[in-house]
């Protein structure tokens, strides 16, 4: 063979290298992640999700792609997001909040979905049973709404002359509003606590709350859950400091925005089981074979200068069983 033809032959043969390697290589599979809000404050707690999925044998960009979804606190933008994550033909779809459970059920019936939610997975009909889910769901649940009675009774300890309590709830997220109300009212009338309902949907609406809640002279505020309430948790803590109102919220972000106190699951353990869970689908698992999870980790967060500012003193007790006091 003449010395260019070689070189011809060779040169041919190269180019076709590369093509038959990436033929041979398994095609990254893909995570649809769909989220109510905006990353900005969530952070954290997506590294619990990754964290979880690293515990399976995957990591972001390595040998798992990841599509964010975010509808930046716009939740009419679900539906849509969810959609295009369908026709993506993603091999699972991340769910991180109840709003994107609801769209990601109605927009698929043939893709997993790992799910997290506040409020009951069956009864907001997500799925079957908690044992057996049946379906294309799974999940984490973490109790946003059923710890209501809990919070009502840690805020009665920090404030023990509180005899009138507004409770702040988004009547638009209607689960987790009648869970809301249905622990605190049972617990309210056996405190002997009487209780005023405010709904708020809007950032305008919440203004609107405080004001009547400062007009109508309550003690103190008990902060349903919810991504849009999560969402206004800096106008919340905002607004409890500037009329000098002890609020009680369902997690640690708000007191880190300036709140008062929170009692709830710790969101970015809750995230990590969802990693796993999220880990386990991509090597197999199928949704039936993996009951629905109950948040295990709680905790109780104190913002002490917000405290000073509402000239309270913090009870011992209460400062003992705290699992993070912010200075």
């Amino acid at each position: 063979m003449r010395r260019r033809e070689f070189i011809t032959l060779l040169g041919g043969a190269g180019a076709a290298w590369p093509l038959a390697t990436r033929a041979q290589q398994p095609t990254m599979p893909v995570i649809g992640f769909l989220n109510s809000q905006s990353p900005d404050v969530l952070s954290e707690v997506l590294r619990g999700f990754r964290q979880g999925l690293k515990e399976t044998g995957f990591v972001e960009g390595n040998n798992v792609a990841i599509e964010y979804r975010w509808a930046e606190n716009q939740t009419d933008r679900l539906p849509a997001l969810a959609v295009d994550l369908v026709r993506r033909q993603v091999a699972v779809i991340a769910a991180m909040d109840s709003p994107s459970a609801e769209v990601a059920k109605a927009a698929t019936t043939t893709i997993t979905i790992v799910f997290i939610t506040g409020g009951d997975p069956v009864r907001d009909g997500l799925v079957a049973s908690l044992a057996r889910p049946g379906g294309n769901l799974t999940g984490v649940n973490f109790f946003a709404a059923d710890l209501a009675a809990k919070r009502l009774g840690l805020l009665r300890e920090l404030v023990p002359q509180a005899a009138r309590i507004a409770v702040l709830v988004n009547p638009a997220h209607a689960s987790i509003t009648e869970a809301t109300l249905r622990d605190v009212e049972v617990t309210a009338r056996a405190m002997g606590v009487q209780v005023q309902v405010l709904n708020a949907s809007t950032g305008r609406e919440i203004s609107e709350a405080f004001a009547s809640l400062v007009r109508d002279r309550r003690d103190a505020l008990l902060v349903g859950g919810g991504p849009f309430i999560n969402a206004r948790r800096v106008q919340l803590a905002l607004l409890a400091g500037r009329y000098g109102i002890p609020a009680i919220y369902t997690g640690r972000i708000y007191v880190e925005a300036g709140g008062l106190i929170s009692y709830g699951a710790s969101l970015p353990d809750a995230w990590h089981q969802v990693g796993v869970y999220t880990g386990r689908i991509l090597k197999g698992a199928k949704p039936l074979d993996l009951p629905v999870l109950q948040a295990s980790k709680f905790e109780m967060v104190i913002n002490a200068e917000t405290a000073r500012m509402l000239g309270l003193t913090v009870p011992p007790s209460l400062l003992a069983r705290a699992d993070e006091v912010i200075e």
